[in-house]
């Protein structure tokens, strides 16, 4: 059996077992030399503590009212005090790196906990807790960071023969405070980046409707530009030839019946491109070049048998005394219709739909109700501007338009138009 072949095998199951799951942290300045402080303190501690436990006192106790002496340990032997400082200041050390390579860190302080001698226990521990929470935090590589916590946890309590270190007295009311304050201090900052959030997300909100004003906006003076520009040129065009034809209509009949043709020539052509600049606020998919006559009322019926031999249950009521009103609002009011139909086709598949239409005595009423239903095949192709369209064109006849969801589910459309009364 050759090599390779084993050696490709171990390159594949490293690949399963130690694959990260995150890039390696990127530690800054301020975390490295918070690092390197700790490892220090940390360093001076257990090299303290090293050159500490080398000077054992004599220990005795009392037997039958005696005081009698305890065998001691044998001294240390020459250069030990010099190898467990070593060993401390190793351990200790390697955390000034805990952030930039944690699971290395923690095999280096594993390792000197496994050569300092069990009789110092507190060699290495405290720098071997600090480096196992790194790992379990800052390692990008779970499974080997698991594995190792729990080697970690095998070597510290179960295969060395030593006692745990005592934490003097002097010391525990820091390790109480120390946990209050990072608890406190991280609570802080999580309210404060709670608020800060908060108040971005107001502030895009306000940002969102400040520009979708200033659309609306724009789009009334784009109209309102293009209407000028179509029906200046062709009003002045039928005012000068209509005054030429009041001039020589007693002379010139035939000059009167010319310009009278060139009026009428002016009066359709501005009609055809007034038509094709209101197109450009027609649906999806319209044709600005369509001449045929623009919709009523008269036509709902028609709308909603289309929508009845397409599968959409619709029924339709009319009130009122019918009449004859404006075409701008007879359209205006079939076009809340035909959008707020075309929404429940999309966003309500399988719901019903109802349409009625008030003739008041001094507006009009239109009200289009969906039971509603599951989000159609077309739901996500809108652009939202269908209820804006219809503000706007409401709002040219002093018209108003309440859209928003029922409490038992659908949606509600009501536009009131003000017309004159009969």
């Amino acid at each position: 059996m050759t090599v390779a072949p084993v050696v490709d095998r171990l390159r594949a199951w490293a690949a399963l077992v130690l694959p990260p799951t995150g890039p390696l942290p990127r530690p800054t300045v301020r975390n490295y030399v918070f690092d390197a402080v700790l490892a220090l303190v940390v360093g001076i501690v257990s090299a303290r503590y090293a050159v500490d436990s080398q000077d054992v006192p004599a220990r005795v106790v009392v037997v039958g009212g005696l005081l009698r002496p305890v065998p001691l340990p044998p001294p240390p032997q020459p250069g030990a005090m010099a190898g467990a400082v070593v060993i401390a200041v190793v351990g200790a050390v390697a955390l000034a790196l805990r952030r930039r390579y944690p699971l290395a860190v923690l095999w280096v302080v594993l390792y000197a906990t496994s050569a300092s001698p069990s009789e110092s226990p507190g060699l290495t521990f405290y720098a071997c807790v600090i480096a196992a929470y790194s790992a379990a935090a800052y390692s990008p590589h779970r499974w080997p960071a698991l594995a190792s916590l729990l080697v970690a946890v095998l070597v510290v309590a179960v295969f060395r023969d030593s006692e745990l270190p005592v934490v003097p007295n002097e010391y525990v009311p820091l390790l109480v405070l120390v946990p209050l304050i990072m608890a406190a201090n991280g609570l802080r900052t999580w309210k404060v980046r709670t608020d800060e959030g908060r108040a971005q997300v107001s502030a895009l909100e306000r940002e969102q409707a400040e520009a979708l004003h200033r659309a609306v906006e724009h789009e009334r003076a784009r109209i309102a530009r293009e209407l000028h520009d179509v029906v200046t040129h062709h009003v002045s065009v039928m005012t000068i030839q209509a005054g030429a034809a009041r001039k020589v209509m007693a002379s010139s009949p035939g000059q009167a019946r010319e310009a009278l043709l060139a009026v009428e020539a002016g009066g359709r052509a501005a009609m055809t491109e007034l038509r094709h600049v209101m197109g450009l606020l027609a649906a999806d998919g319209a044709d600005p070049a369509d001449l045929a006559p623009q919709p009523g009322l008269d036509q709902l019926a028609a709308l909603v048998d289309r929508l009845r031999d397409s599968g959409v249950p619709v029924e339709s009521t009319v009130s009122g005394q019918p009449r004859p009103l404006p075409s701008g609002v007879e359209l205006a009011a079939y076009r809340v219709v035909q959008e707020a139909l075309t929404n429940a086709v999309k966003h309500a598949s399988g719901g019903s739909a109802a349409v009625t239409v008030v003739y008041g005595v001094d507006h009009l009423r239109v009200e289009v109700v969906d039971t509603g239903g599951e989000p159609g095949p077309g739901a996500a192709a809108g652009n939202g501007h269908g209820l804006i369209g219809l503000r706007e064109r409401l709002a040219v006849y002093g018209g108003t338009l309440d859209a928003r969801p029922r409490a038992g589910g659908g949606y509600h459309v009501i536009a009131s138009i003000p017309v004159q009364a009969p």
